[in-house]
């Protein structure tokens, strides 16, 4: 039972990076069918942002309340039938008014399952499933790209997309009955066999962040993502507009900087369980500032900085998961729901407010200053990291004996 449920997991994580490459594939058309500038995606964007970040914030009273199971089949419905609105919008205010359950779809599913997954599963599975993520990804442009090339258009890419997370949907409500059985399962067979201080709290967002170390964390996944997701946006440009690269070069290699993440996650997770989760951040924060170096090293010809992207991704592969699979360990099972779907907050609002500000720093100034911004923030990962470990290794030594684990 636990295993089939672990594949129906996996299955999941492919359809949670469905969507996340569908618009920037999409919008070159698009805009211009549907009469909105090219910068108007950002808006759609953030708006979508702005749900994940409601519905991850939300995760932990909707988990309890609902169940990890119907959290995921009732996000990923979300999820589907935005997408399929997407298909049909002819003005660019109703993909602005799809965009919320579109993102709102995205955080809880996102939030629940991360959680589920570090609860219950070996490291190893926390990487791999974030690896299948990247193959969602991956798999949503060459779908766009088809039905472009094929001339019936993106609303039908969006459309094949949704009949798949539909489909998902289906399976996820079928499976409902396998998560109440594993649920069972795993709970303490009677209420006075569990101990007093394992019954479900409730958490404010305000105790939640009061919890030692959340702020740290927070800080972490949000410097985390502003790194990932802004080498993902600039890459390429900085590779034509700074070192002279032609595009079809730049944008190979800005794609193998996804690919790395991607390879990297599947082979963590044959050494997750071996190195443990503090030493793959440790590892992939140094590999991620080696590849940026690269990017930096002022030499002809180009190929430090094109080799420096893949490094680059190399290094973030294992950071993510990590980070999420060590939280029950780090703040205790009674809270990781709630302090995952933080994290997932944190992680997106980096998303959502850093690329775009880099995209200022490169308009007014210039975009040679990408390696240093992105330096910045692996160094305060590694600050903020190491502070997290030395606080909770404090804390550990001061807790009475009896509350250690």
């Amino acid at each position: 039972m636990g295993m089939l449920l672990l594949a129906i997991i996996y299955i999941a994580f492919i359809s949670l990076g469905l969507p996340d490459s569908l618009l920037g594939s999409a919008w070159p058309v698009m805009h211009v069918e549907l009469g909105a500038s090219v910068s108007a995606a950002g808006a759609v964007s953030m708006i979508i942002a702005a749900g994940t970040i409601f519905s991850s914030l939300a995760s932990d009273f909707l988990t309890r309340k609902l169940g990890t199971g119907a959290v995921t089949a009732v996000s990923v419905l979300l999820t589907a039938a935005a997408m399929l609105g997407f298909s049909f919008a002819r003005a660019f205010w109703v993909l602005c008014v799809l965009a919320v359950p579109y993102g709102l779809g995205a955080g809880g599913v996102d939030a629940a399952l991360n959680n589920y997954v570090a609860l219950h599963y070996k490291a190893r599975h926390m990487s791999w499933l974030h690896c299948f993520w990247g193959l969602g990804a991956i798999i949503s442009p060459y779908i766009m790209g088809g039905c472009l090339s094929g001339g019936i258009g993106w609303e039908w890419g969006y459309r094949i997309v949704a009949l798949l997370q539909f489909a998902l949907t289906a399976g996820l409500f079928a499976s409902l009955p396998l998560w109440k059985r594993r649920a069972a399962r795993l709970s303490p067979p009677s209420a006075e066999a569990a101990p007093a201080q394992e019954a479900p709290q409730k958490h404010s967002l305000l105790r939640t962040l009061r919890l030692r170390g959340v702020g740290l964390v927070l800080v972490a996944f949000f410097c985390y993502c502003a790194l990932e997701q802004t080498t993902m946006l600039w890459a390429s440009s900085y590779l034509v507009a700074h070192r002279g690269v032609t595009e079809e070069c730049a944008a190979m290699f800005a794609s193998l900087f996804f690919a790395g993440i991607t390879v990297g996650r599947f082979v963590c997770g044959f050494f997750s369980e071996k190195l443990g989760d503090r030493v793959l951040i440790r590892i992939g924060i140094a590999a991620a500032a080696v590849g940026i170096g690269l990017v930096a090293l002022p030499v002809e010809p180009d190929a430090c900085a094109l080799a420096g992207f893949v490094v680059i991704g190399l290094g973030c592969a294992p950071v993510y998961p990590s980070i999420i699979h060590a939280t029950p360990a780090n703040f205790g099972k009674e809270h990781s729901q709630a302090v995952i779907g933080v994290e997932m907050a944190g992680a997106y609002v980096g998303t959502t407010l850093m690329p775009p500000l880099f995209g200022l720093i490169a308009e007014h100034a210039d975009i040679a200053w990408l390696p240093l911004f992105l330096g910045a923030f692996a160094a305060l990962l590694l600050l903020t990291s190491e502070l997290l470990n030395r606080t909770l290794r404090r804390a550990a030594e001061t807790a009475p004996s009896s509350a250690r684990p």
